[in-house]
């Protein structure tokens, strides 16, 4: 591993400065933020502040930020922090900038085009080697240096070493796996999933049936991985039940908090275009497309009900738990054989 790696963060919102900033402690390595907003750039390079995201949070002066798209042609790693409805496009249209040994990041949670996952456009689009770190991680947390664990994915394991080197001595604590597929599909479920415990929790302050309710969904997202080629046991990595508890029983999260407006009947068909909340965006091609293409049966799982939910303008959200709990949709109480 090279002592002074350079590395760019593309996006500076919350996730890339809060990283960044964590790297940049280190003091090692040259750290820069490619922004597309000039007063986030000069708010960190003059004055050491993210002043739109964490305006109350010094950051290292050894983090930088410009919005010059050249910079990629140096980069050792490049970390992906921005939406996953714009990742892939993002870097078709300037993969000429990359530098072609770069290591590029996936940092975000959805799928990409043609409802593929972001890895396998990535590699469609460069040659570079293409990873993903997901986790449970808010960024207001990681600015503050609090301990976060995150799962590093891709095909081979060559560069998993220089990682683990990249983040020791941080607050950042990682683990591993060659199940790219199993840790995409994890992120991308959990939001689902998330907004379904937020409409339980809306109706009912019940730790059993809360409980009842996460053992069902880490249930399905097994299943479902399962049925991707994915490995069940990536569950229990970070990127799995971590980020899933994270995402489901956290107020901060924005795919809970639209499921407890769900709950509440406060929701509206406008919501989702307001917010870009990559839960309701995921259910939908779920059922309508990849379960289709996958044979995977939905009409056990809670996630066709919560299809429902947001697609049909009458349904009556007060059914929704008993709907989820009905005997005819379970009819097998033992979940390693429910869904055979």
């Amino acid at each position: 591993m090279k002592d002074f790696l350079e590395i760019v963060f593309v996006g500076s919102g919350a996730i890339s400065t809060a990283l960044g900033n964590v790297l940049a402690l280190k003091n090692k390595y040259n750290i820069t933020l490619l922004s597309i907003e000039d007063e986030v750039v000069d708010s960190i390079n003059n004055f050491h502040v993210n002043q739109k995201y964490f305006p109350n949070v010094s950051l290292h002066p050894k983090l930088k930020a410009s919005t010059d798209k050249n910079i990629l042609n140096d980069a050792d790693v490049v970390f992906l922090g921005i939406p996953s409805n714009v990742t892939v496009t993002y870097v078709e249209e300037n993969k000429y900038y990359f530098n072609p040994k770069a290591l590029i990041v996936n940092l975000a949670k959805g799928f990409g085009l043609d409802n593929k996952t972001i890895p396998q456009c990535l590699n469609r689009v460069v040659g570079n080697e293409i990873f993903s770190m997901k986790g449970p991680s808010f960024a207001r947390e990681i600015i503050n240096n609090l301990p976060t664990g995150f799962t590093i994915t891709s095909k081979k394991d060559k560069y998993f070493n220089l990682f683990g080197d990249m983040f020791e001595n941080t607050s950042i604590y990682l683990d591993f796996t060659t199940d790219v597929e199993g840790v995409e599909l994890a992120s991308i479920l959990k939001n689902i999933y998330a907004i379904i415990v937020g409409i339980v929790d809306a109706h009912f302050n019940s730790s059993n049936l809360r409980s009842l309710v996460l053992t069902k969904a880490i249930n399905e997202m097994r299943y479902i991985i399962s049925k991707f080629g994915g490995n069940e046991t990536t569950l229990f990595n970070y990127c799995g039940f971590g980020d899933f508890s994270l995402t489901a029983l956290n107020d901060l999260s924005r795919n809970r908090t639209l499921g407890l407006l769900i709950g509440k009947g406060f929701f509206t068909s406008d919501i989702p275009e307001k917010v870009v909340l990559e839960g309701t965006i995921a259910v939908n091609v779920f059922i309508e497309e990849i379960a289709k293409k996958r044979q995977i049966k939905t009409k056990r799982l809670m996630i066709k009900e919560l299809y429902s939910v947001l697609n049909d303008e009458n349904y009556d959200i007060k059914n929704f738990v008993n709907q989820i709990l009905s005997v005819k949709r379970y009819k097998n109480s033992i979940f390693p054989t429910f869904f055979s």
